[in-house]
């Protein structure tokens, strides 16, 4: 953790080399280009609800694509739809002191400013211009980046835009839109991680949302289609994809980027536990690292006990290493902050342990060098 910031921010520099990221870039373009095809719809919508089959019209803010780098170039491990760590990460290059051989820093705050009006612009039909933004939370005093929180409500303030955080309960949701401490609220950049507002205490922002009342983004419709880990099951089948409007190259591009994943309840349970050791097992309904399990370390019962139907099995891609000055190893992931199919800025989580945490002792998001 960084002592100056309170944030976990790294002194160390994580690295990525240029050929890589082109790769990440790639993919990233392929899965928006495909999350549009007629043919992917029909094909996702009967997979996910109601709420998440209403399309409002514009994109998502601050979608998140994870990977791990490997021997054989980086993989896809997951997809995010309301990311956090993009001011982290951004601040952490700030700190690092080395603006000109450091990538993406200089760019990412008016690419950011542009998607948060272009949402705007996309909902509203640019008959005016935003002026009223809520940055959407449960338990804000417990959130772990609540610093972002409220340095993303300062940035867009410093912009113009007036900017408040809030819980859902403080939300008041009327024939006439949704309202913050009696001000009507534009665009809900939404935290929460009830994706499909699915909760009684998202109800009524989901009802407002169905009835284009807000603006609200990041959406159920972005997320059933490109976040929900389900969807990792369609992009490494080949014989699913051969039913897509795919090329042959883009085909070869998902089945080699996106590691194999299943459905726990599609597979053989023995054949599983007999592989385990090669496997991670993710519950699709929790995030965050929440309940995921290596298959090196799971016991039987524990095994035993998974629900074949929201358990995603995925064969393990062992993260790349960062090694410090005194020799100490961090384990590595990248996050790519992305607009639409347009790349904000990266991200880079060092961590120790079986997942990616914000505690690891020197760790934390780190800026990223471009090799």
């Amino acid at each position: 953790m960084s002592v100056a910031t309170g944030l976990p921010i790294s002194r160390l520099t994580a690295h990525l080399p240029h050929q890589d990221l082109r790769q990440m870039v790639r993919l990233v373009r392929l899965l928006f280009r495909l999350s549009h095809s007629e043919t992917y719809r029909n094909q996702i919508f009967p997979q996910i609800p109601a709420a998440a089959r209403f399309n409002p019209g514009h994109a998502a803010l601050m979608m998140g694509y994870d990977f791990h780098l490997t021997d054989h170039g980086p993989r896809l491990i997951e997809v995010n739809t309301n990311a956090g760590g993009g001011y982290i990460a951004w601040l952490s290059e700030q700190l690092a002191g080395e603006m000109s051989s450091l990538s993406l820093s200089n760019r990412f705050q008016q690419r950011l400013l542009q998607s948060y009006l272009q949402e705007w612009r996309d909902f509203s039909g640019g008959e005016r211009p935003l002026k009223r933004v809520a940055v959407v939370d449960e338990d804000l005093e417990q959130q772990a980046l609540l610093p972002e929180m409220v340095g993303c409500c300062d940035w867009l303030c410093q912009h113009g835009i007036d900017a408040q955080m809030a819980s859902p309960e403080q939300l008041q949701v009327r024939s006439g839109g949704v309202y913050l401490h009696e001000k009507k609220i534009d665009l809900i950049y939404n935290r929460h991680c009830d994706f499909y507002l699915e909760t009684d205490l998202m109800n009524d922002l989901k009802l407002a949302y169905l009835a284009a009342k807000v603006c609200l983004s990041p959406n159920p419709f972005a997320y059933g289609l490109l976040a929900d880990k389900r969807r990792m099951v369609l992009w490494s089948d080949p014989d699913a994809l051969d039913g897509l409007d795919l090329s042959v190259q883009d085909k070869q591009l998902l089945l080699a980027m996106v590691p194999p994943s299943f459905l726990l309840s599609t597979q053989d349970r023995d054949n599983i536990w007999t592989r385990r050791k090669k496997l991670i097992f993710k519950p699709v309904t929790r995030f965050g690292g929440r309940g995921v399990l290596m298959g090196k370390g799971i016991t039987k019962k524990r095994f035993a006990d998974l629900d074949p139907e929201t358990t995603l099995v995925q064969e393990v891609v062992a993260p790349s290493i960062e090694t410090s000055a005194n020799g100490d190893e961090f384990k590595m992931d990248l996050r790519l902050f992305v607009y639409r199919d347009r790349l904000l800025g990266v991200g880079a989580r060092l961590y120790q342990g079986q997942v990616t945490n914000l505690r690891t002792e020197g760790g934390g998001f780190a800026p990223v060098r471009i090799v």
